[in-house]
């Protein structure tokens, strides 16, 4: 299995990357995994709707641009359905089952996804009714992935 973290944004703090590159390094032993950034768009103070729509659609436009037509999408979204970790372990093994061979999950930027990248979604994601920041979401996410591999293959996991 191939997964691909496809976001907005580049980490700027080292003890996000460090976290990232810890979780990639034990999910090497179950999948490859690679992050695909985009650009952010800058947005100004106190921008109007419609600016901020501007930001999310020129955003959305170099998330899609990422995205492969034969990948199994899940975007996070705040809208999205919420399960908990075995529920998402289940959502991993059944990509496979199904003959996808590459899950790309994408985070969309501080402003959330453009409904273009929503739309591509095969499935849709919350983790929290609660606001995270899109960088420690990143980390969050590759913690769910290694603890789903481990509950798929019957190792232990905190619970």
């Amino acid at each position: 299995m191939r997964i691909t973290i496809v976001c907005v944004g580049k980490m700027k703090e080292a003890f996000y990357r460090e976290a990232v590159a810890e979780y990639r390094k034990r999910l090497s032993a179950y999948c490859r995994t690679e992050v695909v950034e985009v650009a952010d768009e800058m947005t100004k103070e106190g921008a109007s709707a419609a600016q901020e729509e501007q930001v999310r659609k020129k955003e959305g436009e170099r998330l899609l641009s990422k995205i492969r037509p034969d990948a199994y999408v899940i975007t996070l979204e705040i809208t999205g359905r919420k399960m908990d970790s075995v529920a998402f372990s289940n959502v991993l093994q059944k990509a496979g089952v199904a003959g996808k061979s590459h899950i790309q999950f994408v985070i969309g930027g501080s402003l959330g996804l453009h409904t273009s990248v929503s739309r591509r979604a095969d499935l849709k994601i919350s983790f929290s009714d609660m606001t995270f920041p899109h960088q420690l979401m990143r980390v969050i996410l590759f913690e769910q992935i290694y603890r789903g591999y481990r509950i798929a293959n019957g190792q232990p996991y905190h619970k």
